[in-house]
């Protein structure tokens, strides 16, 4: 029973990854059919942030309720209709009103399934799980590429991934009593547990911390990528073809070290795990920071790339263990609203620091946010854990 649910959560990140890289994609072909700037994608970008960071705070209190099945499946259907509405816009508005059901969707299923992972299955399995997510995101593109460069749009492009996202619904929906069989093999089902409120979940000893360490984490990955092309072109001299072959290692790393890290878990614990991987990211910020070779900037991305990519699946797996079963989905919420917070925010406020001092400060902010990042974890598993608020 667990093997088959296992291989649904397996299906379920590959297509959640899908929809997570699909409007990059699409953005330069849609701004123009939809008068408005190229810059507007960051608007629909923060929408669908902040959707996801709200339903992800409060997903608790729903998955109490509906069970992670139901919770699932869900949000995997509203994801789809997004999508499909995504296809049939033809306004800016309309796009826009779309991103309420995409953000609330994917908040609330990669916070069900995350923490269902971390109470039923080894560690291994949420490294390859996101290994998988990767796998995902990487396929969007090319999917959305096969329907551009055929010249069907990139309304086509939308649908196809929505009927994907569809069939996965219904899958969702025919395997709900395995969701419930496996709760009530643990007894976690309708189980009578202390429900905190948003406001006291920080107050829990080592939420904080947790809550900055992934924070940072998820700013850090999506620094790294964002701004990583322009370091190369503006400081380093590279060509612009070459910068985007190389930032892509560090997208293979997180993905392939996520792959490798399966395997490693099988020796290593989790907390092992991330200060392993927060040191060899540390080691790639260092190499990207000195006067080396200009090869060693390509080392120094696929080591960050490689760093970053136990972290955050040895975090959420962590989640039970630091906070008690009884409160990591409540966790798990805020947790994941944190690092979609910093995927948000890190981006633009590292833009700000790059155009208005100097783009050779990147190695640097990133070094800053590893260093803390490593504060933030010792911080957490330091002392003696306390479960109540």
């Amino acid at each position: 029973m667990l093997s088959l649910l296992l291989a649904i959560i397996y299906i379920s990140f590959i297509s959640l990854g899908l929809p997570d890289s699909l409007l990059g994609s699409a953005w330069p072909s849609m701004y123009g059919g939809l008068n408005v700037p190229l810059s507007y994608a960051g608007i629909v970008s923060v929408l669908i942030a902040v959707g996801t960071i709200v339903s992800s705070l409060f997903s608790v209190k729903v998955i109490r309720k509906f069970g992670t099945g139901k919770v699932t499946a869900i949000s995997v259907l509203m994801t789809a209709l997004a999508l499909f509405g995504f296809s049939i816009s033809h306004s800016f508005i309309a796009l826009c009103i779309w991103t309420i059901p995409y953000g609330l969707g994917a908040g609330a299923v990669d916070t069900a399934l995350n923490n269902f992972v971390a109470l039923h299955y080894k560690a291994r399995h949420m490294s390859w799980l996101h290994c998988f997510w990767g796998v995902g995101a990487s396929i969007g593109p090319n999917i959305m590429g096969y329907y551009l460069t055929g010249n069907l749009g990139w309304n086509s492009g939308f649908r196809a991934v929505g009927l994907i996202q569809a069939a996965l619904t219904a899958i969702l929906f025919i395997s709900l009593p395995l969701w419930k069989n496996t709760a009530l093999s643990k007894g976690e089902e309708h189980k009578a547990v202390k429900s905190l409120k948003l406001k006291e979940l920080p107050l829990i000893k080592g939420a904080r911390p947790a809550m900055l360490a992934f924070l940072l984490y998820c700013g850090l990955e999506s620094t790294t990528g964002l701004w990583g092309s322009t370091y190369m072109v503006a400081a380093k001299g590279l060509s612009s073809d070459a910068a985007a072959k190389w930032i892509s290692m560090f997208y293979l790393g997180i993905t392939g070290g996520r792959f490798l890290s399966g395997f490693i878990t099988m020796k290593l614990s989790s907390r092992s795990m991330i200060r392993l991987g927060q040191a060899i990211a540390l080691v790639g910020t260092v190499v990207l920071l000195l006067p080396l070779p200009t090869y060693s900037i390509y080392i120094g991305f696929v080591l960050i790339g490689l760093g970053c990519a136990p972290i955050y699946p040895s975090l959420m797996h962590t989640t039970p263990e630091n906070f008690g079963r009884e409160q990591s989905q409540a966790m798990m919420g805020i947790q994941t609203a944190c690092a979609y917070l910093g995927a948000t925010l890190a981006p633009p406020l590292a833009g700000l620091l790059v155009e208005r001092v100097s783009v050779k400060l990147y190695p640097l902010l990133l070094l800053t946010m590893v260093v803390l990042m490593i504060v933030a974890v010792e911080r957490l598993y330091g002392g003696k854990r306390n479960f109540e608020a």
